[in-house]
């Protein structure tokens, strides 16, 4: 299951608490582009999950929206962020780390 770091995690309450105010919404990841092993990840803030997507969060925390693609294809990967030159912030999809 895809894991979500806590630097992420704040980074969705960010997004997801910007104008509307329904505790309801989430970052929703959904495969774009599915050639091969490169698939391309759309994210998108979603008011509430698409009908087949699966929830991952709790009801006070950020939530993530997964399509039943990007479910798949993130099952072993870890969701965070990291911060550009410019001090931008980018979501990043990393393999977990398994001891």
């Amino acid at each position: 299951m895809l894991t979500v770091t806590e630097a992420a995690a704040e980074a969705i309450t960010a997004l997801t608490s910007q104008g509307e105010s329904d505790s309801d919404a989430g970052l929703r990841l959904a495969v774009q582009n599915a050639d091969g092993e490169s698939a391309q990840l759309a994210l998108s803030v979603a008011l509430e999950p698409a009908e087949g997507d699966s929830v991952l969060g709790t009801d006070e925390g950020p939530k993530v929206f997964l399509e039943p693609q990007a479910a798949a294809l993130l099952d072993d990967k870890v969701l965070d962020v990291q911060e550009d030159e410019a001090g931008g912030v980018a979501f990043a999809v990393l393999p977990q780390h398994t001891s």
